[in-house]
């Protein structure tokens, strides 16, 4: 039997990416085909996980899941959060934001150039462990054990185009060596995709200095990638990238809360602001120091 759409309803409409009618069909739940209609069709408002669940017949926790594979699949991503502390609905298509890891100098009152620390991305010279390279009867059998690896292929395969062997040997040593989750992953190859980097090799330097440092949830991971995007921006204004390495501080996380008081810094220059730095540093370095005597 044959159908035609009656125009005579359309009225207002809204875009649905390509890609989910290309790819996702099959893929996507019937909830997660709702909740992404429902969210394209108010993109630009504020949705509760509870709104979006009594309209569609869904469940806050079904939504919570659908947003997250959504996010996953890159069709969409959160935007920042605002300033009275509330997410705004995610925008779509929006790929995670390009990022390189340096410190940028932005100018401090009475000081000719403070830096913005921005966690490094690895060198060139980090040494990634050895991998076995399967072979495609092997990856076909681990797929067909592994749901996750199944949906990390699917996934990825919509982001990067039809998978070539090292780069399926790549996403099953991070996922099984590294012990990443596939949405970090995800949002690992969503960031180098964006800054036109996606040789396998790269993605796993990244994705060894993520595991060492312990970034893997979907929101540490976009956190990462956010900070990384600062740099770019800033070096693009003109500001210069110098190393960020210290013969010795106290820890890793007083080194990232450093990090965070100068980016607020670099975007607002005030002396409030500044003074933050400065308690990070000192302050900071003093809390580390007292808590290991104890």
């Amino acid at each position: 039997m044959e159908f035609k759409v009656n125009s005579g309803v359309w009225g207002t409409m809204f875009g649905v990416p390509a890609i989910v009618a290309d790819n996702f069909l099959k893929l996507a739940s019937a909830e997660q085909i709702k909740v992404l209609l429902y969210v394209l069709r108010h993109s630009g408002n504020m949705c509760s996980d509870e709104e979006i669940a009594v309209n569609t017949g869904t469940t806050p926790a079904q939504v919570s899941d659908a947003m997250l594979f959504w996010q996953q699949a890159n069709v969409l991503s959160p935007q920042q959060v605002s300033a009275v502390g509330m997410s705004t609905q995610p925008s779509i298509m929006q790929s995670p934001a390009a990022q390189t890891g340096s410190i940028v100098q932005p100018t401090a009152p009475g000081i000719s150039a403070q830096p913005e620390i921005i966690r490094d991305e690895p060198s060139a010279e980090v040494e990634l462990p050895k991998r076995q390279n399967y072979s495609g009867s092997e990856i076909a059998n681990i797929m067909s054990n592994s749901e996750d690896i199944a949906e990390l292929f699917k996934i990825a395969e919509s982001m990067l185009g039809t998978l070539r062997n090292n780069q399926m040997n790549s996403l099953i040593w991070m996922y099984d060596y590294l012990g990443l989750k596939k949405e970090v992953i995800l949002t690992l190859t969503a960031y180098c995709i964006k800054i036109d980097k996606t040789n396998p090799a790269y993605i796993e330097k990244i994705a060894c200095s993520w595991a060492e440092n312990d970034i893997n949830s979907l929101a540490a991971a976009q956190e990462e990638v956010q900070r990384l995007s600062s740099a770019n921006d800033y070096m693009e204004k003109g500001y210069t990238p110098v190393d960020w390495t210290f013969s010795t501080m106290p820890s890793e996380q007083w080194k990232n809360d450093l990090g965070s008081a100068l980016t607020t810094y670099a975007a607002d220059q005030t002396d409030a602001n500044w003074k933050l730095v400065q308690n990070a540093f000192v302050d900071g370095w003093a809390k580390e120091a007292a808590a290991a005597t104890k």
